[in-house]
């Protein structure tokens, strides 16, 4: 009977150290997950060690909660790219068409009636209602040639990151002009709406012609701007002044049509679930400069003095000047000051101690 009980309470002795040590290895599991929680851009695999420590966490059902919640920041992303003509677009298009099936996220193209750059305030409503509610379709990226239109103001629970390019205003007219007349190499078959038409941009400006009026460089303020009406009126100052809030304060990112490398490198290390070897694929395609105008004539120093001297290429100009310093200051901290080294951040100092008994 004695040799009975002893062997019991050895056996509940034994128990309770195998239960200790399990507690413990499970304890350990979650601690390092922890620790591990880390943004690692230096070596640009920041996806995988995400998806690794993921993985690791899953070891302790505690934190499956947290996982889900992280995963579904990636696969609920929506990226709307409202393009500005004649800046580039086509080409970081195609790269974004290229990724989407390697890297299984939907790619959409905002096609509105008679090329119109403003959604009516219907079609604002069911647009944003739809982008936002359309989960089949996430990750979503949307493009098209239309002005940015403010989701907070529509009551959704959620809001897209916007995206865009900008490039030099009097660059982009002088392309945009040619474009019209002789199209490009992209769609050479297609006949344009001046073709036939061989006057040269110098020409155009000489004979004060509308075409090359300095007022048709007013687009990339209004697409900045939005769906006000004021937006729209060429010269004014405070279209420009909302163009440049809505710039840092309202869009994730803004290239430089000039500098698409960088911008591409910008949105592999930040937006991995998207543009995963986009750096690389962008690189080694054909992709890197489609529709390329043909028959350009740069323009002659007169007449850039000419256009330079009209309000509304200043404006165009600052607002293109302010997207480059802040896109310049962005690649600025990505890497740390004097080494070329990634940055990166940590979690420490953390309050209550995981391993600590709790307090009453």
């Amino acid at each position: 009977m004695i040799t009975t009980k002893y062997l019991f309470l050895l056996i509940l002795i034994t128990a309770g150290f195998a239960f200790i040590l399990l507690y413990h290895w499970f304890s350990t599991k979650v601690i390092l997950a922890d620790k591990q929680l880390t943004i690692h851009l230096a070596d640009g695999n920041n996806e995988q060690l995400i998806h690794s420590n993921i993985n690791h966490w899953q070891t302790a059902p505690v934190k499956v909660d947290d996982v889900t919640t992280y995963r579904n920041y990636d696969e609920q992303l929506v990226i709307i790219y409202n393009r500005v003509p004649k800046t580039g677009s086509t080409s970081f298009v195609n790269l974004t068409y290229d990724l989407c099936k390697k890297n299984a996220f939907h790619v959409l193209h905002i096609n509105i009636t008679a090329n119109m750059h403003v959604l009516s305030l219907p079609n604002q409503l069911k647009f944003v209602r739809n982008i936002t509610a359309w989960d089949s379709m996430k990750p979503a990226f949307y493009h098209g040639h239309m002005a940015f239109l403010d989701f907070s103001k529509f009551g959704t629970p959620s809001k897209p990151l916007y995206i865009n390019l900008i490039r030099q205003p009097l660059d982009r007219l002088v392309s945009y002009y040619y474009f019209l007349r002789y199209g490009d190499d992209y769609r050479p078959y297609l006949v344009r709406h001046r073709a036939g038409d061989t006057m040269t941009f110098d020409e155009c400006v000489a004979r004060q012609r509308p075409d090359c009026d300095p007022t048709n460089m007013w687009l990339q303020i209004p697409f900045f701007c939005g769906h006000h009406a004021e937006c729209w009126n060429p010269g004014s100052s405070w279209a420009l002044e909302q163009a440049k809030r809505n710039l840092v304060n309202e869009y994730f990112l803004v290239g430089l049509t000039e500098e698409m490398d960088e911008f591409i490198e910008l949105l592999e290390l930040s937006l991995p679930r998207l543009y995963k070897g986009a750096v690389s694929h962008f690189q080694k395609s054909n992709k890197s400069h489609l529709r390329k105008t043909k028959s350009k004539v740069e323009p002659a120093a007169e007449t850039v003095a000419k256009i330079k001297e009209s309000a509304v290429w200043q404006m165009e100009n600052e607002l293109y000047e302010f997207a480059r310093d802040q896109f310049h200051f962005v690649q600025k901290k990505l890497r740390t000051p004097g080494r070329n080294v990634m940055q990166d951040f940590m979690y420490e100092k953390i309050k209550p101690n995981p391993n600590g008994a709790a307090k009453n």
